[in-house]
């Protein structure tokens, strides 16, 4: 299969980029760096990345940006951050990939598990979540073709907490995380979100 990954250069892109290209045809977009480049908060961006693209069986976006922030201390353009970026930049992936996406093929996103396990701080980003699972949810009752949407939300990542000299122990290792991608490709899944925590994931894998 013809795979672009959104956010390839990323901790969880890279990892998914590794996890498919033995079998697949792997195009990795990134924001500032690879030889296709996209600004999900730019609609114009989107498209210039599809043209050069052209048809391809699955898409998976790693990327997208969202203010963390206290809610007294959160402003208008940090909300603005979310919505116009990783809610609908992913969003807009869909709408305007649909013509390009070849029959039976598969959307998978990404939210986060700060839409089910908010935290202090995470206003911004646990709105943004949420709207991409109820998104994927009601997109899944209208995609043509046979074409499959789902959308990963990654817990915390172990190589990111290191970077960020936290406890790496309440993470998950990027490979293990790139795991949920692959059953959302692979397996006949549509309007789900996957927690790459629940061990039937990996399960899933292997029996197939």
């Amino acid at each position: 299969m013809r795979i672009i990954v959104v956010g390839a250069p990323g901790t969880i892109g890279s990892a998914v980029v590794a996890a498919l290209s033995a079998q697949h045809d792997v195009v990795g977009i990134g924001h500032t760096k690879g030889a296709i480049r996209v600004d999900l908060a730019s609609t114009e961006s989107i498209d210039k990345m599809f043209a050069a693209v052209g048809a391809f069986d699955a898409l998976v976006c790693a990327a997208g940006r969202a203010a963390f922030g206290s809610l007294e201390n959160l402003t208008d353009a940090d909300f603005q951050l979310g919505l116009s970026n990783k809610l609908m930049g992913q969003v807009n992936l869909v709408r305007m990939g649909l013509k390009q996406m070849r029959d039976n093929g598969s959307f998978t996103l990404t939210s986060g598990v700060l839409s089910r396990e908010p935290m202090k701080g995470s206003a911004s980003i646990s709105m943004v979540n949420a709207g991409l699972e109820g998104f994927v949810r009601a997109a899944a009752l209208e995609l043509p073709r046979g074409i499959r949407i789902n959308i990963v939300s990654p817990p915390w990542v172990t190589e990111t907490l290191i970077a960020r000299k936290m406890d790496p122990s309440i993470g998950l290792p990027a490979a293990t995380v790139a795991q949920a991608y692959l059953s959302s490709i692979e397996q006949a899944l549509t309007g789900h979100t996957i927690d790459p925590r629940d061990p039937r994931v990996i399960a899933s894998r292997h029996e197939r």
